[in-house]
């Protein structure tokens, strides 16, 4: 048995790929009527998937997971072992492993490999730790249920998800944000602040922003709009449906018809609500006579769309089926493309810094096998969005084959407070819809010239960036984003007039604020305005009305300033100006 490998020099995924391995054993020991498909390692952990007819519960977790600490304990040698196609159907059969034939029969080569550890074997490619002894530090979390082959026609399988990490130091800080991440789930606090709900009446996936909520809403809209003006963008707003034409123009009928919601008939026509924005931009394009002169044409809208996504998959406001885009497609010719890349990449780190985001995972997505548009299309835009990557000196990982059919595109991930990733930002080339729609312009030479589409998304929708902000910021939104800047807190009713004196000033500067004018104890509606996140308290009492002063407490602070109301409002102002982020 090979014990000279340190675990500090096994890569995660390796050791998740492992605890895999051990979780099934562990099922397969405990309950041995269950079938096993497969296990991969994921970020910050691994799941398996299991056809068995009794559904997991949380005491069979407990049950596993002692059991898989005790196999560890045994510290089984990991053995591979390689075997022809013919072998491996022969070995599974005989193990009742049905579903094991169905993956040999999706491998291509002649020879596959398993691996064993103990009286435990598993189809597996590989590769593993030594042994089970190098498994101790592991966690099972949770169940789901899962699809064979994520095919929801296909059998009902039961997932288990579990951790694995490389010490229990590890493994209890990852634990740890785990908590912290509840603590700050968006669908959590939005109730609890009043932000948004979903309600089966109105059909899952569909969001309700409360007067709270929709007052940042507002507040990013218009941010995001100004900002646009600013950058030479001009605002344009299409229809929420169209008739089908119009998709199968644009070829979305044929990539994306299983995420279109049915059609309904409208005087003998079917019409559809929309997937995307895209087309009716290119339509606007149409309208009219284009010159070289008019471009680079740069388009925005905050346009809702609605897709069908599987219920399973919902998930608050991260997975829904109608959503607000904030959208751009930017029409230039050839010559253009890597200034306007540049600008856009640009103007994605300046929105995503102003909301406190500054690390960033950069993908640079490549052609893949099914694509549209020539070698020298694609070299010239590939070529662009790697130029101005470089320029602003982006670390980047190059991801071969994942462009969309259209063309190469730059994908933005965020990391927030608890160091994960979300997913936002977008740059797309596009040859595909010019192409489709016929649009061109005329270049210096009076010939027609096809112009090259840029789609850019920024936060990639209000939803789901509303989301992650709920979670990075744990609910307590700074004070530019708070959709209440201040509460007024008097000690009793003595101060009340005081009370609409300091309220009709703050009016007057647009402040956003309430009043707390209930018969309750001063500590209890401090701690009130606490729970509801309030970046500031202003708390009056007899010694603030005789001195005209105002005591003013921070969010995160238990000190009291004494301060003068013009003071206060000037520090309000600053941090409104500066959108700063305490």
């Amino acid at each position: 048995m090979n014990d000279k490998i340190k675990i500090e020099d096994i890569d995660l995924e390796t050791l998740r790929h492992s605890a895999a391995h051990l979780t099934a054993q562990a099922v397969k020991e405990l309950f041995p009527e269950t079938q096993l498909t497969i296990g991969p390692p994921i970020q910050d952990g691994y799941f398996y998937d299991f056809y068995r007819e009794t559904p997991f519960v949380p005491e069979d977790l407990k049950k596993i997971e002692d059991k898989m600490k005790e196999i560890a304990k045994r510290n089984h040698e990991i053995v591979r072992k390689d075997l022809t196609k013919e072998e491996a159907y022969e070995f599974f059969r005989e193990k009742g492993e049905s579903y094991k034939k169905e993956i040999l029969d999706s491998i291509d080569e002649e020879i596959v490999s398993i691996y064993s550890q103990g009286d435990f074997t598993d189809l597996c490619e590989g590769p593993h730790v030594p042994s089970t002894g190098y498994l101790k530090s592991i966690k099972l979390l949770h169940t789901s249920a899962a699809y064979w082959r994520g095919d929801e026609k296909n059998a009902g399988l039961q997932r288990i998800y579990g951790t694995c990490w490389r010490n229990k130091k590890e493994l209890k800080d990852y634990l740890n944000r785990l908590e912290e991440a509840k603590k700050r789930d968006h669908r959590k606090l939005g109730k609890e602040l009043d932000l948004y709900t979903v309600s089966e009446d109105v059909g899952p996936g569909l969001i309700l922003w409360h007067p709270k909520g929709a007052r940042i809403r507002y507040i990013m809209e218009e941010f995001w709009k100004k900002e646009h003006y600013k950058n030479g963008y001009e605002l344009v707003a299409s229809p929420h449906a169209a008739k089908i034409d119009l998709w199968e123009t644009s070829g979305h009928t044929d990539f994306y018809k299983d995420n279109m919601f049915s059609g309904m008939d409208v005087d003998g026509q079917e019409y559809v609500l929309k997937p995307m924005n895209c087309p009716f931009h290119v339509q606007i394009f149409k309208t009219g006579l284009r010159s070289y002169r008019d471009l680079p044409l740069r388009w925005a809208e905050l346009g809702t769309v609605y897709r069908y996504e599987r219920s399973g998959v919902l998930h608050g406001l991260l997975r829904v089926r109608g959503f607000t885009q904030d959208d751009a497609h930017l029409f230039c010719s050839p010559d253009q493309l890597e200034a306007e890349i540049l600008k856009v990449v640009d103007f994605i780190l300046f929105i995503l810094r102003s909301f406190g985001f500054n690390e960033f995972k950069v993908y640079l997505s490549t052609r893949p096998e099914k694509s549209v548009g020539s070698d020298g299309d694609w070299e010239q835009a590939t070529g662009a969005l790697k130029s101005a990557l470089e320029k602003i000196e982006l670390d980047y990982e190059e991801d071969p084959g994942e462009g969309v059919f259209y063309g190469p595109k730059i994908d933005i991930k965020i990391k927030d407070s608890l160091n994960r990733f979300w997913q936002v930002s977008t740059v797309q080339v596009d040859f595909n819809l010019p192409q489709r729609f016929d649009i061109n312009y005329i270049g210096e030479d009076g010939k027609k010239a096809r112009p090259i589409m840029i789609h850019r998304a920024l936060m990639g929708s209000i939803e789901r960036f509303f989301g992650c902000l709920i979670e990075h910021f744990a609910g307590a939104f700074p004070i530019w984003l708070a959709p209440v800047q201040v509460i007024i807190l008097p000690i009793t009713d003595h101060q009340v007039e005081y009370v609409e004196k300091i309220a009709e000033r703050l009016s007057q500067e647009n402040f956003r604020f309430e009043k707390d004018l209930r018969n309750e104890k001063i500590g209890f509606k401090i701690r009130e305005a606490q729970l509801a996140k309030i970046p500031y308290a202003i708390v009056l009492g007899e010694k603030e009305v005789e001195a005209g002063k105002i005591a003013v407490r921070k969010r995160k602070s238990k000190e009291t300033r004494i301060m003068d109301l013009e003071d206060f409002i000037s520090e309000l102002k600053k941090a409104e100006t500066e959108k700063a982020l305490d």
